[in-house]
């Protein structure tokens, strides 16, 4: 009778051991609704970036001078009004759109350098 126990405890341990088990599997990450544009003294990188419908652009200056990142055309700044939240960025500061909730494509620029090319770039909300 032991030995019939055994024979069959010993096989459940060694599967459970071994990883044999079928439990639920760990779920992939989310995908990022955000992403970051950094703004150096060379520019803005990625200067064509897409987000999904309800993400956010972060915006980190990593510059010594400010910036004010807006959307275009300047100076109205009215094709993504969600990119106003960002505003003025202090030199190490980071700030984020609101929610960019209509898919479209639009554009963004350093409010104090609009005609600087490295500072504009293109937003496409899917």
């Amino acid at each position: 009778m032991i030995r019939g126990v055994l024979l069959a405890v010993v096989p459940a341990v060694v599967l459970s051991a071994c990883g044999g088990s079928s439990a639920d599997p760990t779920p992939p990450p989310a995908a990022s609704n955000t992403v970051t544009v950094v703004i150096t003294a060379a520019g803005a990188s990625p200067r064509t970036l897409t987000v999904p419908r309800g993400g956010q652009v972060i915006f980190t200056n990593n510059d010594s001078v400010v910036h004010e990142m807006f959307s275009d055309p300047h100076p109205e700044h009215t094709d993504c009004p969600e990119f106003d939240s960002v505003g003025r960025l202090t030199p190490g500061q980071t700030r984020q759109t609101t929610n960019l909730a209509t898919a479209r494509s639009c554009g963004f620029h350093d409010h104090l350098n609009p005609s600087t090319t490295s500072l504009r770039g293109t937003v496409t909300i899917q």
